[in-house]
């Protein structure tokens, strides 16, 4: 499998790269996908002649590519305005809009101040979810003061077991067995349960079955 991470990152060291880079690891924990990072800052140039021209160029192409392969995808961007940047939207808009169709999706952000915390649910999670990608449940926002305190271990912990259950769930769907590491159950609906990162993926086949049967 492969898990890619975009960064919108603008500094270095980034603050948004590292949060991306800690994402990855214990999402790679969980998994066997091989990660990819997709820095947007050494993209900028390329990304506004793609605006003008309609193409891209190498390096853009090849990050479009690496996105539209991924298995999975963790999306970190710093909070400019009390939103994502514009480097970050302006990626996503040159991407092909049915790329990221079913595609496990993990948001997270950066800022200086806890009081932007809700640009997770506010603006990251109905971006991917109007591009039909499956978000995660938990997203994780890291302010300044939550590098070293408690709770965001926690959060990139629970958020990339989800991710990971995700990923998981698909790869055994494409190969046609349930791997030992998500045991599955019964239901009442006859349908099974897969279980992964702290919740349960119930296969929208099995779903829709259940209920033609009531």
């Amino acid at each position: 499998m492969k898990l890619v991470v975009v960064s919108a990152g603008l500094s270095v060291p980034s603050s948004t790269r590292l949060l991306g880079d800690r994402l990855a690891n214990a999402t790679a924990e969980r998994t066997s996908a091989d990660v990819q990072v997709v820095e947007l800052r050494d993209l900028a140039v390329e990304i506004a002649h793609n605006f003008t021209t309609g193409f891209p160029g190498t390096a853009l192409g090849a990050a479009l590519d690496a996105v539209a392969s991924a298995d999975g995808l963790i999306v970190v961007t710093p909070v400019f305005s009390a939103s994502y940047s514009g480097l970050f939207k302006s990626f996503f808009d040159v991407l092909d809009p049915d790329t990221l169709t079913g595609k496990p999706v993990l948001v997270a952000a950066t800022g200086g101040s806890a009081r932007h915390s809700l640009v997770l649910e506010h603006e990251l999670r109905p971006l991917f979810s109007y591009l039909r990608a499956v978000v995660v449940p938990t997203g994780v926002y890291a302010a300044s003061e939550d590098w070293g305190a408690e709770g965001l271990v926690e959060r990139i912990d629970r958020a990339a077991g989800e991710l990971a259950g995700l990923m998981n769930g698909l790869a055994a769907g494409r190969s046609g067995s349930v791997p030992v590491s998500l045991p599955t159950q019964p239901t009442q609906g006859g349908a099974e349960l897969v279980r992964g990162g702290g919740f349960e993926v119930v296969p929208f086949e099995q779903q829709l079955a259940a209920f033609r049967s009531e």
